[in-house]
Protein backbone atom coordinates (compact mmCIF):
# COMPACT_ATOMS: atom_id res chain seq x y z
CA UNK A 1 0.00 0.00 0.00
CA UNK A 2 1.42 3.36 -1.27
CA UNK A 3 1.91 6.44 1.37
CA UNK A 4 -0.93 8.50 2.09
CA UNK A 5 -0.84 12.04 2.42
CA UNK A 6 -4.63 13.61 3.19
CA UNK A 7 -4.76 16.97 0.90
CA UNK A 8 -5.85 18.91 3.27
CA UNK A 9 -3.05 18.43 5.93
CA UNK A 10 -0.03 18.26 3.71
CA UNK A 11 1.09 21.76 4.49
CA UNK A 12 1.51 21.60 7.83
CA UNK A 13 3.13 18.61 7.69
CA UNK A 14 5.60 19.46 5.19
CA UNK A 15 5.93 22.53 7.03
CA UNK A 16 6.66 20.84 9.76
CA UNK A 17 9.19 18.78 8.20
CA UNK A 18 6.98 15.89 9.17
CA UNK A 19 5.64 14.82 5.81
CA UNK A 20 7.18 11.07 5.60
CA UNK A 21 7.40 8.08 7.75
CA UNK A 22 10.87 8.52 8.64
CA UNK A 23 10.29 11.57 10.41
CA UNK A 24 6.85 10.82 11.93
CA UNK A 25 8.58 7.62 13.34
CA UNK A 26 11.69 8.92 14.63
CA UNK A 27 9.44 12.04 16.79
CA UNK A 28 10.47 12.12 20.51
CA UNK A 29 6.49 12.27 22.09
CA UNK A 30 4.97 11.07 25.05
CA UNK A 31 2.95 8.03 24.69
CA UNK A 32 -1.08 8.60 25.87
CA UNK A 33 -1.25 5.52 27.40
CA UNK A 34 0.76 2.14 28.13
CA UNK A 35 1.62 0.60 25.48
CA UNK A 36 -0.35 -2.21 23.67
CA UNK A 37 1.88 -5.57 23.38
CA UNK A 38 -1.21 -8.15 22.95
CA UNK A 39 -0.65 -9.65 19.52
CA UNK A 40 3.30 -10.47 20.18
CA UNK A 41 4.71 -6.53 19.17
CA UNK A 42 3.96 -3.03 20.35
CA UNK A 43 1.25 -0.61 19.35
CA UNK A 44 1.34 3.36 21.10
CA UNK A 45 -0.57 6.66 20.62
CA UNK A 46 1.10 10.02 20.75
CA UNK A 47 -0.45 13.51 20.56
CA UNK A 48 0.79 15.77 18.49
CA UNK A 49 0.28 19.50 18.09
CA UNK A 50 1.47 21.52 15.50
CA UNK A 51 0.25 25.04 15.46
CA UNK A 52 -3.35 24.94 15.37
CA UNK A 53 -3.87 21.55 14.13
CA UNK A 54 -3.72 18.66 16.65
CA UNK A 55 -3.69 14.93 15.36
CA UNK A 56 -3.35 11.55 17.31
CA UNK A 57 0.09 9.57 15.88
CA UNK A 58 -0.30 5.82 16.33
CA UNK A 59 2.85 3.57 15.30
CA UNK A 60 3.44 -0.19 15.67
CA UNK A 61 5.72 -2.43 15.28
CA UNK A 62 5.25 -6.31 14.44
CA UNK A 63 1.41 -5.73 15.81
CA UNK A 64 -0.85 -7.65 13.37
CA UNK A 65 -4.08 -9.06 12.79
CA UNK A 66 -4.52 -12.20 10.67
CA UNK A 67 -7.78 -13.27 8.33
CA UNK A 68 -7.77 -15.36 5.62
CA UNK A 69 -6.98 -13.00 2.84
CA UNK A 70 -3.80 -12.07 5.36
CA UNK A 71 -3.20 -15.24 6.95
CA UNK A 72 0.49 -14.03 7.46
CA UNK A 73 -1.07 -10.99 9.32
CA UNK A 74 -1.06 -7.45 8.37
CA UNK A 75 -0.25 -4.11 11.03
CA UNK A 76 -3.58 -3.38 12.55
CA UNK A 77 -3.27 0.19 11.22
CA UNK A 78 -2.77 -1.31 7.70
CA UNK A 79 -6.80 -2.40 7.99
CA UNK A 80 -8.00 0.50 10.32
CA UNK A 81 -7.00 2.81 7.29
CA UNK A 82 -8.41 0.71 4.82
CA UNK A 83 -11.24 0.59 6.93
CA UNK A 84 -11.33 4.53 7.78
CA UNK A 85 -11.15 5.31 3.70
CA UNK A 86 -13.78 2.91 3.12
CA UNK A 87 -16.47 4.79 5.88
CA UNK A 88 -15.45 7.95 3.79
CA UNK A 89 -16.45 6.85 0.02
CA UNK A 90 -19.51 5.67 1.83
CA UNK A 91 -20.59 8.58 3.56
CA UNK A 92 -20.15 7.05 7.04
CA UNK A 93 -19.24 9.72 9.62
CA UNK A 94 -15.72 8.72 11.03
CA UNK A 95 -12.22 10.08 12.24
CA UNK A 96 -10.42 11.14 9.36
CA UNK A 97 -6.42 9.97 8.51
CA UNK A 98 -3.95 12.84 7.93
CA UNK A 99 -1.11 10.12 7.38
CA UNK A 100 -0.55 6.39 6.71
CA UNK A 101 2.45 4.24 5.83
CA UNK A 102 4.13 0.79 6.25
CA UNK A 103 7.19 -0.82 6.33
CA UNK A 104 9.07 -4.44 6.24
CA UNK A 105 12.27 -4.66 7.58
CA UNK A 106 14.49 -8.03 8.60
CA UNK A 107 11.81 -9.78 11.05
CA UNK A 108 10.17 -5.97 11.47
CA UNK A 109 6.98 -4.87 9.79
CA UNK A 110 6.65 -1.31 10.93
CA UNK A 111 3.20 0.89 10.22
CA UNK A 112 2.29 4.47 11.15
CA UNK A 113 -1.26 5.97 11.48
CA UNK A 114 -1.59 9.87 12.05
CA UNK A 115 -5.49 10.80 12.74
CA UNK A 116 -6.93 13.95 12.89
CA UNK A 117 -8.02 15.03 16.92
CA UNK A 118 -11.32 14.81 17.66
CA UNK A 119 -11.28 18.02 20.20
CA UNK A 120 -14.47 19.61 20.83
CA UNK A 121 -16.22 16.22 20.81
CA UNK A 122 -16.74 13.92 23.77
CA UNK A 123 -17.06 10.11 23.54
CA UNK A 124 -20.80 8.93 24.51
CA UNK A 125 -19.14 7.21 27.79
CA UNK A 126 -18.37 10.89 29.12
CA UNK A 127 -22.22 11.70 28.69
CA UNK A 128 -23.29 8.67 30.25
CA UNK A 129 -21.50 9.07 33.56
CA UNK A 130 -23.30 11.70 34.40
CA UNK A 131 -26.96 10.77 32.34
CA UNK A 132 -29.09 11.64 35.50
CA UNK A 133 -28.34 15.31 35.07
CA UNK A 134 -28.15 15.55 31.47
CA UNK A 135 -31.91 17.90 30.43
CA UNK A 136 -34.09 15.78 28.67
CA UNK A 137 -34.06 17.48 25.29
CA UNK A 138 -30.13 16.86 25.47
CA UNK A 139 -30.69 13.62 26.05
CA UNK A 140 -33.57 12.95 23.35
CA UNK A 141 -30.97 14.43 21.09
CA UNK A 142 -28.25 12.57 21.95
CA UNK A 143 -30.18 9.39 21.43
CA UNK A 144 -31.31 10.50 17.81
CA UNK A 145 -27.49 10.84 17.13
CA UNK A 146 -26.82 7.66 18.10
CA UNK A 147 -29.98 5.88 16.05
CA UNK A 148 -29.03 8.07 13.02
CA UNK A 149 -25.31 7.11 13.21
CA UNK A 150 -26.56 3.14 13.82
CA UNK A 151 -28.78 3.46 10.78
CA UNK A 152 -26.04 5.12 8.24
CA UNK A 153 -23.90 2.51 9.09
CA UNK A 154 -25.98 -0.04 8.28
CA UNK A 155 -27.43 0.82 5.48
CA UNK A 156 -23.94 2.03 4.01
CA UNK A 157 -23.42 -2.60 4.43
CA UNK A 158 -20.96 -2.09 7.18
CA UNK A 159 -20.52 -3.47 10.73
CA UNK A 160 -18.63 -1.80 13.01
CA UNK A 161 -17.96 -4.61 15.04
CA UNK A 162 -16.80 -2.62 18.54
CA UNK A 163 -20.05 -0.21 18.90
CA UNK A 164 -19.49 0.49 22.40
CA UNK A 165 -19.96 3.59 23.92
CA UNK A 166 -16.53 4.99 23.66
CA UNK A 167 -16.23 4.14 19.88
CA UNK A 168 -19.14 6.84 19.16
CA UNK A 169 -17.90 10.67 19.33
CA UNK A 170 -20.91 13.47 19.92
CA UNK A 171 -20.36 17.52 19.25
CA UNK A 172 -23.82 20.30 19.96
CA UNK A 173 -24.65 20.90 16.56
CA UNK A 174 -27.44 23.48 16.19
CA UNK A 175 -30.21 22.21 18.06
CA UNK A 176 -28.92 18.04 17.74
CA UNK A 177 -25.64 16.34 18.03
CA UNK A 178 -23.53 15.19 15.44
CA UNK A 179 -21.91 12.15 15.84
CA UNK A 180 -19.13 9.88 14.45
CA UNK A 181 -17.13 6.42 14.96
CA UNK A 182 -13.25 5.94 15.61
CA UNK A 183 -11.45 2.37 16.11
CA UNK A 184 -12.37 0.96 13.26
CA UNK A 185 -10.12 -2.09 12.97
CA UNK A 186 -13.01 -4.54 13.24
CA UNK A 187 -15.24 -3.27 10.71
CA UNK A 188 -16.40 -5.50 7.89
CA UNK A 189 -19.16 -5.78 5.64
CA UNK A 190 -22.80 -6.39 6.87
CA UNK A 191 -23.32 -10.10 5.70
CA UNK A 192 -26.31 -11.50 7.61
CA UNK A 193 -28.90 -8.99 7.62
CA UNK A 194 -30.59 -8.79 10.87
CA UNK A 195 -28.44 -10.99 12.95
CA UNK A 196 -25.39 -8.86 12.04
CA UNK A 197 -27.45 -5.84 13.12
CA UNK A 198 -28.72 -7.00 16.05
CA UNK A 199 -24.92 -8.57 17.06
CA UNK A 200 -23.40 -4.58 16.25
CA UNK A 201 -26.21 -2.61 18.09
CA UNK A 202 -26.07 -5.33 21.18
CA UNK A 203 -22.87 -4.25 23.39
CA UNK A 204 -23.66 -0.39 22.68
CA UNK A 205 -27.31 -1.20 24.39
CA UNK A 206 -25.71 -3.63 26.94
CA UNK A 207 -23.39 -0.84 28.12
CA UNK A 208 -25.90 1.91 27.84
CA UNK A 209 -26.68 0.66 31.45
CA UNK A 210 -27.77 4.53 32.02
CA UNK A 211 -30.68 3.82 29.62
CA UNK A 212 -34.20 3.06 30.51
CA UNK A 213 -36.41 1.43 28.72
CA UNK A 214 -37.92 4.29 26.95
CA UNK A 215 -34.86 5.76 26.15
CA UNK A 216 -33.66 2.63 24.37
CA UNK A 217 -37.23 2.07 22.54
CA UNK A 218 -36.19 6.04 21.09
CA UNK A 219 -32.80 5.35 19.62
CA UNK A 220 -34.40 1.92 18.10
CA UNK A 221 -37.49 4.18 16.81
CA UNK A 222 -34.87 6.52 15.72
CA UNK A 223 -32.55 3.25 14.05
CA UNK A 224 -35.64 1.81 12.14
CA UNK A 225 -37.57 4.50 10.78
CA UNK A 226 -41.31 4.95 11.03
CA UNK A 227 -41.99 1.50 9.48
CA UNK A 228 -39.61 -0.98 11.20
CA UNK A 229 -40.79 -3.32 13.73
CA UNK A 230 -40.17 -1.81 17.03
CA UNK A 231 -41.33 -4.56 19.19
CA UNK A 232 -39.82 -7.45 17.13
CA UNK A 233 -35.86 -5.78 17.12
CA UNK A 234 -36.63 -5.20 21.37
CA UNK A 235 -37.34 -8.87 22.00
CA UNK A 236 -34.06 -9.95 19.39
CA UNK A 237 -32.36 -7.27 21.66
CA UNK A 238 -33.32 -8.71 24.66
CA UNK A 239 -32.91 -12.40 23.93
CA UNK A 240 -29.38 -11.67 22.75
CA UNK A 241 -28.17 -9.40 25.90
CA UNK A 242 -29.59 -12.16 28.27
CA UNK A 243 -27.56 -14.88 25.92
CA UNK A 244 -24.42 -13.08 26.41
CA UNK A 245 -25.18 -11.95 30.29
CA UNK A 246 -25.41 -15.77 31.04
CA UNK A 247 -21.85 -17.22 29.44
Amino acid sequence: MRDFIAAEDRAVLEGHGLASFEALWALQLEAVDEPNTERGGWSSVYRLELGEAAFYLKRQSNHLTRSLRHPFGEPTFTREFRNIQAYRRLGIPALQAAFFAERRLPGERRAILLTRALDGWQDLDHWLQGWEGVPGPTRQAILRACGELARRLHDAGQMHGCFYPKHIFLKAAGEGFAAQLIDLEKTRPLLFGQRDRIKDLEPLLRRAGAWSEAEVRELLATYLGAAGDLEGWWQRLGARRRHKEAR
